[in-house]
């Protein structure tokens, strides 16, 4: 409970300088001074629309970057935030990847309700969880929300109603019925012997 009581007064913090937004979910506008404000949220506060393009571009650029498939990272995304760069959770996780203001630190994400910094922020955690669990797809997706921790001491995905719902949400989307363009890094599903699919980009 503390903790998401500070995780709160964190991003209460960040938005007094961020960007509010106005009647249109896609504009925000605020009263703050643009000196008071990160450099990277000026576009915002000049009314500069967050467009479809802007997330797609940040969404390629940080898969090519960090060698995660693309289509992987906007199964996440559809799941932790269905695309809203403006989401907030009620835990205070921001952004379209819903990263908590402690991550944004270690990840030096300076600015989390900017969209680049936001998506390549998730997207090296989420690689650094793939390389920590041997690219285990199901593993890291169970560690990205419920933290590695808790998946070392179960063994794999802990027995977590929200942690199993959203690991097979997220493989549901990216499995066989993917609803996005293939990409030239999928990552492999096969058939295990206990009949489960098992994800791996090897």
């Amino acid at each position: 409970m503390r903790s998401a009581q500070s995780a709160a007064k964190e991003v209460a913090e960040m938005v007094s300088v961020s960007p509010r937004l106005s009647g249109d979910a896609n504009v925000a506008v605020s009263s703050t001074p643009v000196e008071t404000t990160a450099p990277d949220t000026r576009g915002l506060m000049s009314g500069h629309k967050i467009t479809q393009a802007e997330v797609d571009s940040a969404i390629e650029a940080a898969a090519a970057r960090h060698n995660v498939d693309v289509n992987l990272v906007r199964s996440i995304i559809k799941v932790e935030s269905n695309f809203n760069p403006h989401a907030v959770s009620r835990k205070g996780a921001i952004g379209l990847m819903q990263l908590m203001p402690a991550t944004a630190r270690e990840l030096n994400v300076r600015n989390p309700f900017d969209v680049t910094q936001n998506v390549d922020g998730g997207v090296r955690h989420f690689k650094g969880l793939l390389q920590n669990f041997n690219g285990d797809v199901r593993k890291s997706l169970a560690a990205y929300n419920a933290g590695a921790g808790a998946v070392t001491r179960n063994g794999g995905v802990p027995p977590y109603a929200e942690t199993r719902n959203y690991v097979n949400r997220i493989t549901q989307l990216y499995g066989k019925d993917n609803p996005f363009p293939a990409t030239n890094n999928p990552i492999h599903v096969t058939q295990g012997s206990n009949g489960h699919r098992v994800f791996t980009n090897e």
